[in-house]
């Protein structure tokens, strides 16, 4: 199964599993290999007369935190249904206005080999503080990457989906 059908059967599965009037239409389902991200949208509070944005932001915040702590329970029983269907860890998320809080994420240890350049690269982020070990300064420079090559990345996801779908409508060349 490629991976925009896992996606659509994903998306599916939640929408039939989440109660109505959770979120503003359907959740981003964002997966990977080890974890599914489902993040809903909540409706934004309506702003009262002459509120300062200090107010709003912090109506928000309380408005994500309720929902948090209403859904917390029901959450984690259909994260445990998922889990065990679908082989992967769920995280949640919820986004408000431009705004995303994620609940829940899933750090996964990844191994990787690095010459002396590279290694000086972390170092270096390392000695001025801008991360406390190597392993966050690696997590930092991808960060980094990811927010500056957003179309990039988008573009190369895509063309990866779509080789998915070509190498799966090929012959069948199995035993």
């Amino acid at each position: 199964m490629d991976s925009d059908e896992t996606v659509e059967k994903l998306r599916g599965w939640f929408s039939g599993r989440l109660p109505e009037g959770w979120f503003e239409g359907r959740p981003e389902i964002v997966l990977d290999r080890e974890e599914i991200t489902v993040v809903g949208r909540l409706a934004a509070p309506a702003p009262a007369e002459g509120v300062s944005e200090i107010e709003r932001a912090a109506a928000v915040e309380g408005g994500i935190q309720r929902f948090r702590e209403e859904t917390r329970e029901r959450r984690v029983e259909i994260a445990r249904e998922a889990e065990h269907r679908f082989r992967r860890k769920v995280s949640w998320g919820i986004a408000v206005s431009d705004e995303t809080v994620m609940f829940t994420t899933l750090s996964v240890p990844v191994m990787t080999r690095l010459r002396q350049p590279e290694r000086r690269v972390l170092d270096t982020l390392v000695a001025a503080g801008v991360a406390r070990s190597r392993s966050d300064a690696l997590a930092w420079c991808v960060r980094l990457v990811g927010a500056h090559t957003d179309t990039w990345l988008a573009d190369l996801r895509d063309a990866l989906q779509h080789v998915d779908r070509v190498r799966a409508s090929g012959p069948d060349i199995g035993s």
